[in-house]
């Protein structure tokens, strides 16, 4: 089964109103292919999500970086699915490293996270990956698969997940996996699916990844069989560089 091509951008928390003009003043002048090739989505802060929703072209997504695990109410500071619904946002990101690493987010906590926001209606980019002490250890595949189950035990349909595999080693510090390392992972987590979910989803679902991608090294990344994408961080907000975020879409069309 083909799988769309996938690229996303997660803005984390960066951005004045004046940026994120410029951004999306950027990427509705970029030009991308087709809906039919692939699909691009950006993920701003929430207090953009409406702004950039009312400015970007119809066929860039939004997604939102985060959501509550359940329905709203006496949870101050958080966002829940249904305010996203509201929005009309159609994408959230979950279990980022950073919300694992930094707010002690579970596993299992994430998985309930997936879960109720895919019963909300809500696309997920949900994300894995191992720390620089995890890959030493050669426990890579061991956490990813862990990470992966935990969703699993949640959902039954993966149609509307991607995978992001993000080696938290190669987030933000200018390291990369290499185009094997990120082969080996991703082929390791389709071999996962196929003996634990299905040979239907083993094929079809999107695994994606992330890690200081830029566009000196997306093109030998996307050449790798199992790997569907990208979710791209700092690069996705470079405006003025050589490697703006619709770059990443073009590699689509040269390196698969």
């Amino acid at each position: 089964m083909a799988r769309k091509f996938f690229v996303g951008g997660n803005w984390k928390c960066n951005g004045t109103n004046e940026e994120v003009k410029k951004i999306v003043s950027t990427l509705n002048e970029a030009e991308i292919p087709s809906e039919d090739a692939v699909e691009v989505v950006v993920s701003p802060p929430f207090v953009f999500l409406s702004l950039v929703k009312s400015l970007l072209r119809s066929d860039i997504q939004v997604a939102a970086q985060n959501c509550w695990v359940r329905k709203g109410g006496a949870f101050t500071g958080e966002v829940s699915a249904e305010m996203l619904v509201n929005l009309g946002i159609p994408w959230v990101i979950l279990g980022h490293s950073e919300r694992r690493l930094i707010l002690n987010e579970s596993n299992e906590f994430v998985g309930d996270k997936v879960a109720y926001a895919l019963s909300q209606g809500i696309k997920v980019i949900a994300c894995v990956g191992e720390t620089l002490e995890q890959r030493e250890s050669g426990s890579t595949i061991e956490v990813v698969a862990a990470q992966t189950k935990a969703i699993a035990d949640k959902i039954s349909n993966w149609d509307n997940v991607v995978l992001a595999y993000e080696p938290v080693w190669a987030i933000g510090t200018g390291k990369v996996a290499t185009p094997a390392q990120a082969q080996e992972v991703h082929a390791e987590l389709r071999k996962w699916f196929q003996t634990n979910v299905s040979a239907e989803v083993a094929g079809s679902v999107r695994i994606i990844y992330g890690g200081s991608v830029n566009g000196a090294n997306c093109k030998e990344l996307a050449a790798q069989p199992d790997l569907d994408g990208f979710l791209v961080g700092g690069a996705s907000l470079k405006v003025n560089s050589s490697y703006k975020f619709a770059s990443f879409i073009f590699v689509h069309l040269f390196g698969r």
